[in-house]
């Protein structure tokens, strides 16, 4: 269903379409029987004030529409907050922990309470979400731990650029990253230059580049 709705959306509505094709044969009917005198009048002052008229409501229209965004995302971070302090389930807890964090642009402003729990829950996933079938939990465990800014990870986080899965690996790097974990960096050098896997070494790589920015 996905797959049908993206398709239908990459083509041009043909509805839309005849109906621009339309109004352009409309304008050129209605510009062809204007005296010259009142072209030249929409020439030199009606078009221009339009076209003002149009500038300054986008000019209105961005500000308030990203204000909306924020808005809209404020309101979803509050409901996904109050989820996530409601439910107990771990595994629905984790669907939420990280459903929190990408609303909120990988950003700790306005989750200050939760960020205990956070902390917790993602350590608690690395730590124990053991198997194959489960490197892609620990590697988003590692790399929202480091969205939460706090240091204290780190130690975990560098364990985790061992891990048997390339993916959690290339999760640690982006973790340390997003921390800035100077202590790091020589841990994410050896693993730029030496790990079998590119994106892991990718991942260290741009770790590196945010501690220097």
């Amino acid at each position: 269903m996905t797959t049908a709705r993206q398709h239908e959306t990459g083509q041009v509505n043909p509805a839309l379409l005849v109906l621009v094709i339309i109004l352009l044969i409309t304008a050129v009917w209605i510009w062809k029987r204007l005296t010259p005198d009142q072209q030249d009048y929409l020439v030199d002052q009606a078009i221009p004030m339009a076209a003002i008229g149009i500038v300054m409501a986008l000019l209105l229209f961005i500000p308030l529409n990203t204000f909306r965004r924020r808005c809209a995302r404020a309101n979803e971070r509050t409901r996904l907050l109050r989820l996530f302090e409601r439910t107990t389930g771990q595994e629905k807890q984790l669907d939420l922990a990280f459903a929190l964090l990408e609303n909120n642009d990988y950003q700790v402003d306005g989750l200050e309470s939760a960020i205990p729990a956070l902390k917790e829950l993602f350590a608690t996933t690395l730590q124990r979400a053991l198997g194959d079938k489960q490197h892609r939990i620990r590697g988003m465990a590692a790399s929202h731990l480091g969205a939460l800014q706090d240091r204290s990870v780190i130690p975990l986080l560098v364990k985790a650029l061992e891990d048997d899965h390339a993916y959690v690996r290339s999760c640690a790097a982006l973790g340390l990253g997003r921390l800035r974990a100077t202590e790091a960096r020589d841990r994410l050098k050896t693993t730029m230059e030496h790990d079998w896997d590119q994106t892991v070494r990718s991942r260290a790589r741009e770790a590196l580049e945010r501690m220097r920015g």
